[in-house]
C-alpha cells in the first residue's frame, strides 16, 4: 500500500469533517470580533468606564489605526481589491463549480472577512470625516463591533449548514 493512501485514510483531509477547520472557524470570528479597528474592545470597556489616561489611549489608538486603514486604502486600494476580487472569484469557481472542498470551506471563510474588512474601511472613513469624541466614539466602534459579530453568526451558521450537508452527502455516499 502507498504511504500517501495511508496517511489520508488516517487523516481526514476532507475540510468539513476535519476539527482543525471548525477551531480555526471560531478563533476566527473570535478574533475579529474581538479586535475592533485593530483596537481591543477590552480597552474601549475600559476608557468607556474609567475615562482619563485610558481614554486618551483609545483614541490615539483609533486614530493610528483609522489613518493606517485609510492610507493602505488610499496608496494600494485598487490593487487589493483587483486582487482579491480575482482570489475570491477564483474560489467560488473551485469551490461550487468544481466541487473542491477545501476551496469551499477557504471560500466561506474568506468571503465574509472582505464584507468586515469593507465595513471597516466605511467606518474609517466616518471616523475620520465625523471625528467622533467620547460617547459617540464609543457607539460608533461599538456599532460596527455588532454588525461584525452579525456578519460572523451569519457566517458560522452558513459554513455549519453547508458542512453538514457535505458531511452528510460524501459520508452517505450520495
Amino acid at each position: 500500500m502507498d504511504w500517501t493512501n495511508t496517511l489520508f485514510e488516517v487523516i481526514d483531509m476532507r475540510s468539513f469533517s476535519n476539527l482543525w477547520f471548525w477551531i480555526s472557524l471560531a478563533v476566527v470570528w473570535s478574533s475579529v470580533s474581538h479586535w475592533v479597528l485593530g483596537v481591543p474592545f477590552d480597552m474601549i470597556q475600559k476608557a468607556r468606564k474609567m475615562g482619563g489616561q485610558a481614554e486618551i489611549d483609545l483614541h490615539d489608538m483609533v486614530r493610528i489605526n483609522v489613518n493606517r486603514l485609510l492610507y493602505i486604502g488610499q496608496v494600494s486600494g485598487l490593487v487589493l481589491l483587483t486582487f482579491l476580487a480575482f482570489a475570491l472569484t477564483s474560489l467560488a469557481i473551485l469551490a461550487f463549480a468544481y466541487d473542491v472542498e477545501l476551496a469551499q470551506a477557504v471560500f466561506l471563510l474568506a468571503f465574509p472577512l472582505t464584507l468586515v474588512g469593507a465595513l471597516s474601511l466605511s467606518t474609517s472613513l466616518v471616523i475620520a470625516r465625523e471625528q467622533p469624541e467620547g460617547e459617540a466614539l464609543y457607539a460608533r466602534l461599538s456599532k460596527h463591533r455588532v454588525i461584525t459579530q452579525f456578519i460572523g453568526m451569519i457566517s458560522i451558521f452558513v459554513t455549519a449548514m453547508f458542512g453538514m450537508y457535505q458531511n452528510l452527502a460524501v459520508g452517505a455516499g450520495f
